[in-house]
């Protein structure tokens, strides 16, 4: 028999190994989890910090780096390529009996939706920060995400090390941007090439690192003291915001103990009340071990419990720890085992070869089969993930991002993730007919993999379009088409949707004779055309008397107009709100025909069209934009120069407003360019169609020939 000292060195042993192997495949009990994601706007060092820790906590035995394309988090090929983070990857860090789930997400704006999806699924959030850069876009972004789910937030103030790096001014910015409730526990000693260490706040002591895994504890330099006491002070009165007993002997002037500001901090962080700062170095690694241990210690475990929908009647149902319940937060294709479903689990286990029940769709009971553990690129194997921790299966048949699993016989259904609407789209054509059968089936699993792309096809223009949240974003989704899914595809600005219409009336008459020996061809009609007001389609009307246009033949002239319509005649568009009367016509009792007559009638519309006054519509679009105060009136000056009518103006607190207009959509194509431009990225934008409305002469002008040229091409 195993002796218990015996059976607790083993396991120590086994997690050592693991920990160093850069793998677990361990349960870890709630209490003793944390699940983290670091954000911030890009270009901050999220990568690189993740790594650090990762290489400080021997998770990886070798330091990679994000310019060479060698780090745990960046794998996919287009991240490599691009040195960009573009998914974001799960990293546990093995530390003290504890595991932490690291969710490196991407900076840069395109990919919000995985920033969104990340914070869905934890319980705080690492705010990275560039120490030479101060706050920027990416953090208010980040930092506001966050805020909406009430989580616990800490700074990191990174590249302490690089040229120009000012903790005081970035801290500075961090207490104007986002409140006095910020606070820095921890001070950097040095700075720029000279930067070697820190000073912890809540133990009055000076860390100083010989490497990345190593430092010594000791007395803060005397140059320091009188900063670090007076911050000290402002760490103090903060800890009381997570306890009242503790507020009311600190306003009764009663010194706080060491270990009552230190419970009193954990609470008010836990809590989301108290913002803590630390800082130092990823490159260098000088920081990184401190950072890591005080996450650990101080972020909030995940609850035991979660709340959320009965899937049939919508009421509030809890869950506690005896039943299932997991969202799906990501969803990818992997090119060896198919569809990969990343989920968190809140409550429960999801065992392997096991059932789960879908509540979203109907009948759906779906087996699971091998559970695994996701580290990077790794896939662990698992019997089970419990409570609290991440995991993935393979080969769920109907579960999408944002889906709840659960036992059948307690459903629930967990509030999902609100992923912001594409911005930008693009035409994508097919380069041959092999990709042409192909392309469907892989762009409806590229939107299975990222929901902030959409993909529709255009009736009106005949294109499918693709859209997503900038450029970007886009051209790395054609990329994945190509290099995932083998379908080779050309990209386009999207065509407009142009319509065709008449502004006065006018009579016409075609009379469609032929004769070529054998039965003739003869069908002649005579119509008159007139505006009907916008929305209201097309009406057809017969006031045929006498029986000029034998009543079999009345539907066919009504097809062949219809047909001259969808075929435009102006420059190719459908034809709308326009009444067409048929008021006369003749026939021959041997040689007319339905077709006959079909051609008298699309040829008299032609013919009576271009006497009718016939305009270009184009599709306008209700624009709400909602900008900083500051970028109000450069927002206005742009939407004008789009040929944009301002309805008016609302402000929204905070230092913005929403600007309202109606904007041609030709005019928008590429919106989301301008305005990240003007606003410095801070400015964001809804749209939907309204009506349409008469384009400009010289507008129409410019389309009808390009139109020309195309179809003569």
């Amino acid at each position: 028999m195993m002796t218990k000292l015996e059976h607790c060195l083993q396991r120590w042993v086994c997690l050592s190994r693991k920990a160093e192997e850069g793998i677990t495949t361990e349960r870890f009990d709630i209490d003793h989890l944390r699940n983290i994601a670091v954000v911030g706007h890009s270009g901050c060092g999220k990568t690189t910090l993740v790594e650090a820790l990762l290489y400080s906590f021997g998770m990886v035995d070798r330091l990679g780096k994000v310019d060479e394309g060698s780090t745990a988090s960046d794998y996919d090929p287009e991240e490599v390529k691009r040195r960009i983070s573009i998914n974001t990857t799960i990293e546990p860090v093995i530390w003290n009996g504890r595991k932490a789930n690291i969710l490196d997400t991407p900076g840069y704006a395109d990919f919000i939706g995985e920033v969104k999806s990340a914070l869905r699924v934890v319980e705080g959030a690492l705010v990275t920060v560039c120490a030479v850069s101060g706050v920027e876009v990416g953090t208010e972004n980040v930092w506001s995400l966050s805020a909406d789910r009430g989580m616990a937030r800490a700074f990191f103030v990174n590249k302490m090390d690089r040229e120009n790096a000012n903790f005081t001014e970035t801290l500075s910015q961090l207490k104007d941007g986002f409140g006095n409730n910020v606070v820095p526990l921890q001070l950097p000693i040095g700075s720029e090439q000279d930067f070697k260490g820190i000073v912890d706040l809540l133990q009055m002591k000076a860390i100083l690192y010989t490497d990345e895994k190593n430092y010594t504890i000791t007395d803060i330099p005397s140059e320091l003291m009188e900063e670090a006491t007076a911050n000290r002070e402002k760490v103090i009165e903060l800890a009381t915001e997570g306890d009242d007993d503790l507020l009311m002997k600190y306003l009764e002037g009663e010194a706080l103990t060491a270990d009552e500001v230190i419970y009193g901090m954990k609470r008010a962080i836990s809590a989301g009340n108290v913002f803590p700062v630390f800082c130092g170095s990823a490159a260098t690694g000088v920081g990184i071990r401190s950072l890591m241990e005080a996450l650990i210690e101080w972020m909030p475990a995940p609850l035991a419990a979660v709340t959320g929908a009965d899937p049939k009647t919508g009421d509030a149902v809890e869950m506690n720890a005896d039943k299932l319940a997991a969202l799906v937060y990501k969803t990818m294709a992997d090119p060896y085992v198919g569809k990969l479903t990343y989920f968190r689990v809140f409550t429960g286990i999801l065992k392997s070869d096991s059932h789960v029940y879908n509540p979203l769709h109907e009948h759906a009971d779906e087996r699971v089969g091998q559970v695994f553990y996701t580290i990077g690129k790794k896939q662990e194997a698992t019997d089970g993930v419990g409570a609290g921790d991440f995991g993935a299966v393979a080969k769920l048949q109907v579960t999408a991002t944002g889906n709840t699993l659960c036992d059948k016989d307690k459903q629930i259904v967990i509030p999902g993730i609100s992923f912001p609407s594409p911005i930008m789209s693009a035409a994508v054509y097919p380069k041959t007919k092999g990709d042409e059968d192909k392309l469907g089936a892989a762009l409806q699993r590229m939107v299975d993999e990222d929901p902030t792309l959409h993909v529709r096809r255009d009736t009106e223009t005949g294109e499918t379009l693709l859209s997503g949240m900038g450029e970007t974003h886009i051209d790395i989704a054609v990329d994945r088409l190509k290099r995932k899914f083998g379908v080779d595809v050309a990209v386009a600005v999207p065509k407009i949707p142009y319509r065709e219409t008449v502004t006065a009336q006018a009579k016409s008459e075609y009379k469609h004779k032929k004769q070529s020996g054998g039965r003739g061809q003869y069908g002649h009609c005579v119509i008159e055309i007139e505006p009907l007001p916008r929305g209201e389609g097309f009406e057809f009307v017969d006031k045929i008397f006498g029986g000029a246009v034998p009543r079999q033949y009345i539907p066919a002239v009504e097809k062949g107009v219809r047909e001259a319509m969808q075929e435009g005649i102006l420059a190719g568009y459908n034809v709308v709100d326009v009444r067409v009367t048929l008021v006369d016509g003749s026939f021959h009792p041997v040689d007319s025909s339905e077709m006959a007559f079909k051609i008298a009638g699309s040829m008299a519309f032609k013919k009576g069209f271009a006497d009718a006054g016939p305009v270009l519509l184009e599709p306008v679009m209700s624009v709400e934009v909602n900008v900083p105060d500051a970028n109000t009136g450069d927002t206005i000056s742009d939407l004008n120069t789009k040929r944009g009518r301002i309805l008016g103006m609302e402000p929204q607190g905070s230092g913005r407003t929403v600007v309202k207009a109606i904007v041609p959509l030709a005019e928008m194509q590429r919106y989301g360019i301008d305005l990240t431009s003007i606003t410095q990225g801070r400015g964001a934008f809804t749209m939907k169609e309204s009506h349409f409305e008469e384009v400009p002469a010289h507008t129409a002008e410019r389309i009808i020939a390009e139109a020309a040229k195309e179809k003569k091409e």
